[in-house]
């Protein structure tokens, strides 16, 4: 799994959006991986037209009714959104919301991708059975200093507290990734694949830099 979270940057402003959504969706079909695009939430509805696996940037543990200003999975889910990233470093939830959020999206048979900061929250949420748990460290990220070679002991520390769980969910790693070695690293590592954003969305040729990562990960992905 290649998940480019658009986060809220200028870059992806407007109809921009929409060219990264179709650089990714031409790269997943020509190396044969799997690439979500978590474009932010005023544009789900619109990129979801497009045949590529759109998450959502958060969702909310809220009822389907008279609530406003929250994004309810039930109401997402028909818009072809297909899951959500949950407790982004940058949208961190209490434990309660995370637990409601993963057993929800799974009675929806939504994706869901729990970001986590250190190995003991992979240990401890990867419990409860999410699609992926992503292990970012909160100090690299959007620095152009990747996990996989800064901290290379957190991935592989991150994949056994997986294990340990002894169900389906897997582990992405992201922070600090902006190249093909970058993502190599992670894979050889034992990542199932990645979560990446500034290494993306502020790179000055889109095409070139999802291709790179692209063909990282179809060369190292196992099986």
């Amino acid at each position: 799994m290649f998940v480019i979270n658009f986060k809220n940057y200028d870059e992806v402003s407007g109809v921009r959006a929409v060219k990264l959504a179709k650089i990714a969706q031409k790269m997943s079909k020509k190396y044969k991986i799997r690439i979500a695009v978590v474009p932010p939430q005023h544009a789900l509805s619109e990129i979801a037209k497009y045949p590529i696996t759109v998450l959502a940037q958060h969702l909310d543990n809220t009822t389907v009714g008279s609530t406003t200003g929250f994004m309810v999975p039930e109401i997402v889910k028909r818009s072809r959104v297909q899951g959500s990233l949950i407790n982004h470093s940058e949208h961190r939830i209490p434990e309660k919301q995370i637990k409601s959020l993963v057993s929800r999206l799974k009675k929806l048979k939504m994706i869901s991708v729990v970001c986590v900061k250190n190995v003991n929250e992979a240990r401890k949420y990867a419990k409860l059975n999410p699609s992926y748990i992503a292990i970012e460290p909160p100090e690299l990220i959007g620095t152009g200093k990747a996990v996989s070679k800064e901290k290379p002991e957190v991935i592989t520390k991150s994949i056994i507290a997986v294990k340990q769980a002894k169900n389906s969910t897997k582990l992405l790693c992201g922070a600090g990734i902006v190249s093909g070695k970058d993502v190599s690293k992670a894979m050889q590592l034992g990542a199932n694949g990645i979560l990446v954003a500034s290494g993306i969305v502020k790179a000055r040729n889109w095409n070139a830099i999802v291709e790179e990562f692209a063909k990282a990960i179809s060369k190292n992905q196992k099986g």
